[in-house]
């Protein structure tokens, strides 16, 4: 058991490992059937969005890696993420955005009544995004929302804020490894049956940050328009070329491995 809580990984047969960070071969459809059965069993099952970021913040951070090799699911964000899959003989068929799959899910927890909670980002936009999802998807529940922060003194207030709301779906947008180490830490006290660490999903659907074009995503471009857009990231996406070094050593490895 490690120190962030009991363990909840459930992973996929099809699973590969990238730089020793798991990653679930699942599709969006395939995705949200995991959840829609997470939800039925109850929880508590953490849902870890893993793009070449984590995977480069895992290798000098072990508790990080443990929360994410531990969750019940760990989707492949991003197009490195497809590209290393390939690269290392075990292509996956889709990528899974975080902000793409937090609207799948509440599509269909309008449909079902799941009740969401969405927790972090910036005062404000937590409730902007509640207020853009409500008018998208008529029907959802959004038990409620917060801002806060991943600070360890704060936490036994928003675990009983959470848990009075009883929400079935926990969204928190604390950024990486904080949002991911607070679920590990906290969700199984929180009563939902999932949580999912979102990043700036929050900013992205409330519109404070606006979101490449589609053409930009499906060419796995959305990288250089958030540097564009945003030129402070540089030092984040300074991560992309170790990334792409190191995935290239684990290949080779592999490679005389089965040579010999």
């Amino acid at each position: 058991m490690s120190a962030y809580g009991s363990d909840m990984s459930t992973p996929s047969a099809s699973a590969i490992h990238i730089l020793g960070v798991r990653v679930d071969a699942v599709t969006y459809a395939e995705a949200l059937l995991r959840i829609e059965g997470f939800v039925r069993e109850g929880g508590p099952h953490q849902v870890v969005t893993v793009n070449p970021e984590f995977i480069m913040a895992a290798q000098r951070d072990a508790a990080f890696r443990d929360v994410l090799n531990r969750a019940a699911l760990a989707v492949p964000d991003g197009a490195r993420i497809l590209w290393a899959a390939r690269h290392l003989g075990r292509p996956l068929i889709e990528q899974v955005s975080g902000v793409d799959l937090v609207e799948r899910i509440a599509a269909r927890a309008a449909e079902t009544g799941w009740r969401l909670f969405l927790l972090g980002a910036a005062p404000g936009v937590a409730e902007r995004t509640a207020t853009v999802l409500t008018t998208r998807y008529p029907g959802l529940s959004i038990a409620g929302t917060y801002a806060g922060s991943p600070a360890l003194e704060e936490e036994e207030g928003i675990v009983a804020r959470i848990r009075a709301a009883q929400a079935e779906i926990l969204f928190v947008a604390y950024g990486a490894p904080a949002q991911d180490l607070w679920l590990a830490r906290n969700l199984a006290r929180t009563g939902a049956a999932v949580g999912m660490g979102v990043g700036g999903s929050f900013d992205y659907i409330a519109g404070a940050v606006k979101r490449a074009p589609l053409w930009m995503r499906q060419r796995g471009l959305e990288w250089l328009y958030r540097l564009i857009r945003q030129p402070w990231r540089w030092r984040r996406m300074a991560v992309l070329p170790r990334f792409v070094i190191a995935v290239m050593r684990q290949s080779s490895v592999a490679s005389s491995q089965t040579i010999f």
